[in-house]
């Protein structure tokens, strides 16, 4: 079979009664914060009056979200866990992703800023102290060449045995990112191996009976190379978690027994955040920000749009680009600076 199909009704039998009512409760708050949104486009005074009054409802259900999260050791929300301090960079990255009026350099800019950061939020901030040492030159050659001695924190243990696995086609590029990072906090210049999924759901059909399409044709991975090791995802987007469950349990019924499964999103919606902890045992998600829930298109509220066509523009329907194509279109500056992401990729592609 070359197709693996999963249905959101079948997510949400991983939900527990209490995570159905809260996510219950959320979709009530934001109908609310729905039938304000009219009113900021009103008279002056009107549009105070609405103004204060969403920023009310959106404090209550932030309030309430890091409530929810808070009891989940496996979700970690930055905007949630780190110092007061560090909030505002978040937000104000989130702020510009969701602005309507960034454009495609911007956005592209502003995943990358996301990414270092959930990077640090990962790894760099919850090491031990043991430090690696880097020992660069420098182009100073007078009086003699300099050298400059830098401390980063060790890493290698928690990212030596990774793998980045790349749901498509969004993902592609904040993969990439993650992989760069991984590849200069190590000490030994590690390079993730990549597996590439061509995962897609059926936007014909509403929320409630969405399906989950893992094309196993046009996917390349090496299912030996996968079994042990840390698996990461990178998505801009976690909004069902349906494509996440969809590839984890198909490797997981082909015999792979993966040590950990991690995934990076920048906005991550509770309902899908709470599907993935409880479908798969041990997944951990590290996400910039919680928004509250999902319209009948299963499409993030409030969102930031389509993540995949912000960053790689659109796609023709009958003349989708490939994989390599893709990374042909970020340009020469994107795909020199990740140099050796971009052969991994295609080495997975084209066979080594």
């Amino acid at each position: 079979m070359s197709k693996i199909y999963l249905k959101a009704a079948d997510l949400d039998g991983y939900l527990a009664q209490k995570d159905k009512q809260n996510i219950d409760v959320m979709m009530k708050k934001y109908e609310q914060a729905i039938s304000i949104f009219s009113d900021l486009s009103g008279r002056a005074g009107n549009k105070e009056k609405a103004k204060g009054k969403l920023i009310t409802l959106y404090n209550e259900m932030g309030k309430m979200m890091q409530d929810i999260t808070k009891s989940e050791d496996k979700l970690h929300v930055y905007s949630f866990e780190t110092p007061q301090p560090s909030h505002g960079e978040a937000s104000r990255l989130i702020a510009k992703l969701r602005d309507v009026r960034t454009g495609q350099p911007e956005f592209i800019y502003y995943i990358q800023r996301a990414y270092e950061l959930l990077f640090n939020f990962a790894f760099a901030r919850v090491v031990p102290r043991r430090k690696n040492y880097i020992v660069v030159s420098t182009p100073v050659d007078i009086p003699v060449p300099n050298y400059a001695v830098h401390k980063i924190p060790s890493i290698d243990k928690m990212v030596a045995n990774s793998v980045m696995c790349v749901m498509l086609r969004g993902a592609l590029l904040p993969s990439m990112i993650l992989s760069k990072e991984i590849q200069e906090y190590s000490s030994n210049n590690y390079v993730t191996p990549f597996a590439l999924f061509k995962i897609s759901r059926d936007d014909t059909k509403d929320e409630y009976n969405m399906e989950y399409i893992l094309d196993l044709d046009r996917s390349y991975f090496n299912l030996d190379l996968l079994d042990g090791k840390d698996l990461f995802f990178a998505d801009p987007m976690n909004a069902t978690g349906g494509s996440l469950v969809t590839v984890v349990k198909y490797l997981l019924e082909q015999g792979v027994k993966p040590r950990s499964v991690k995934f990076f999103n920048v906005v991550s919606v509770l309902k899908g955040s709470l599907r993935i902890v409880r479908a798969i045992k041990d997944a951990e998600i590290y996400t910039l920000w919680v928004d509250p829930t999902l319209n009948r298109l299963a499409y993030i509220m409030p969102g930031l749009g389509d993540a995949g066509d912000r960053i790689n523009g659109t796609d023709q329907e009958e003349n989708p680009r490939n994989i390599i194509q893709l990374i042909a279109y970020y340009g020469s500056n994107i795909a020199s600076l990740y140099r050796d992401q971009v052969k991994e990729i295609e080495g997975t592609v084209l066979g080594k």
